[in-house]
């Protein structure tokens, strides 16, 4: 078996040659105080309809739990911030979901990571997550040095901002393990909280998911959204980044080098009449690869008669 040093040189150089931007690793332990913060979350609703938010609570909270025998979480960055930006303004989308499917481009690249480890380390065991799991990825991050947690709830990396998918690979081996960001970056800024549609920021870094426009655009299955909303969503179709798009430390935030994250040339250029005419049949092949698929085309139609609905009422 590969001595500690060198699995974690390994680990870090593997990362980079996959092409993620930043990697992290911590001790696999219990999360005492996030069980307390999230325990207090959903006790107030702040889940909205997200019922899998209060599924596995313990395998949440412990990694040691999901994976048998873990002893350290390798927290993984990948930046998609854009080169260019949406030519209409009037049915915006996040820029998450402006290329490929992340959980796509991301599994492959944990897989691969993972064999790589296995033949150069030996048996080792362990399982990679993006968004499949109970896992609390920004704690992690923040664990292993990569960031700090905002006040709009990203994690925010002070060279490159926060356009970035996290990605965690919990594994049962020993490794070095990287220092916590012990400083908060985010002072007295409240542009975050200020700039956003529906004041869903509160204080003390606490978002209220229920009230969030990507909570009501991607995760509500209400054939309706609640009428309190309406003339607050910016024109937002999929998605929010206002909170992101205010962000003094998005200023450091560089093109993404990922060719998975290219933009499709529709979500650059749709216009609202574009997305109007859309039919079933062509929202199924044009975004066959995208995370858009996930609201499915009955919610983007939703979506689209809230917005015009708003423009009627204005």
């Amino acid at each position: 078996m590969m001595n500690i040093e060198a699995a974690t040189h390994l680990v870090k150089n593997t990362a980079a040659e996959l092409g993620f931007s930043f990697c992290g690793i911590a001790k696999a332990e219990l999360l005492t105080e996030d069980a307390r913060r999230l325990e207090d979350w959903l006790s107030k609703g702040m889940h909205g309809q997200m019922h899998y938010m209060e599924k596995y609570f313990d395998l949440r909270i412990d990694p040691r739990k999901l994976v048998p025998g873990a002893q350290s979480v390798i927290t993984l960055l990948i930046n998609y911030f854009p080169e260019t930006s949406q030519s209409m303004e009037e049915s915006k989308v996040s820029k998450y979901a402006w290329g490929q499917d992340y959980h796509v481009v991301i599994q492959s690249k944990l897989h691969a990571f993972f064999s790589i480890l296995r033949d150069k380390i030996g048996a080792i065991e362990g399982r990679g997550f993006v968004d499949s799991a109970p896992v609390m990825e920004r704690s992690w991050a923040q664990r292993s040095g990569l960031g700090w947690v905002g006040k709009n709830g990203n994690l925010i990396n002070k060279n490159n901002g926060s356009f970035f998918f996290i990605a965690s690979l919990i594994v049962d081996i020993e490794l070095l393990y990287d220092s916590p960001l012990a400083k908060d970056y985010c002072g007295t800024c409240t542009q975050c909280i200020d700039a956003c549609p529906t004041e869903a920021i509160l204080p003390n870094k606490v978002v209220d998911g229920s009230k969030c426009i990507s909570y009501f655009t991607i995760e509500l299955k209400d054939a309706l959204i609640n009428h309190n909303m309406k003339g607050k969503f910016d024109q937002w179709l999929f998605g929010c980044d206002t909170c992101q798009d205010v962000c003094p430390w998005n200023r450091f935030s560089t093109p993404t080098k990922e060719p998975g994250f290219k933009p499709l040339p529709e979500i650059l250029e749709f216009s609202t009449t574009d997305w109007e005419e859309l039919t079933e049949e062509s929202f199924k092949m044009i975004f066959k690869d995208s995370a858009i698929k996930r609201t499915k085309f009955s919610g983007i139609k939703r979506n689209l008669q809230f917005l015009k609905d708003n423009q009627h009422e204005s």
